[in-house]
């Protein structure tokens, strides 16, 4: 696993998988469905029509974990590199950086701390390291 690691893309990747890891946590920690659930139901009352699902805690946290583990094992696929995975860690980062931002910004709008408003900073990093390197072609050319 360290060999893969000294590559700075599939290093960027992994620090994006834990950062993550560690903002699920911090969600469920901090109970975010029940933010979550109460907004999206909100959103579709209000609107008609909200794009989002609503989940329950059970298919929530078993999803993300199963997401976090197939991203670890993406890992080696990340090294060989290649334009379509170089596309979408980019989409993944760029998602990861809303996320986040989402967090930090939806705090102050509603004017208290969101759930998993604390590892946002982490997250954020992360993932904007993620698109930074995604953005440079240097280590994404399959061999």
């Amino acid at each position: 696993m360290m060999n893969l690691l000294k590559n700075k893309n599939s290093l960027a990747w992994a620090l994006l998988v834990c950062a993550e890891a560690i903002h699920v946590a911090d969600e469920a920690a901090h109970g975010f469905l029940s933010f979550y659930n109460p907004f999206v139901r909100d959103m579709r009352e209000s609107l008609g029509f909200w794009p989002m699902p609503t989940f329950s805690t059970e298919v929530w946290l078993i999803g993300l974990i199963l997401a976090i583990i197939i991203s670890f094992l993406l890992i080696p696929i990340v090294v060989r590199g290649g334009r379509f995975i170089r596309v979408v860690v980019i989409a993944i980062g760029i998602i990861m950086v809303l996320n986040s931002l989402a967090h930090m910004f939806g705090s102050v709008y509603f004017g208290y701390l969101l759930p998993g408003f604390w590892s946002s900073p982490l997250l954020l990093a992360a993932s904007i390291f993620v698109v930074v390197r995604g953005f440079r072609r240097a280590g994404w050319v399959s061999s």
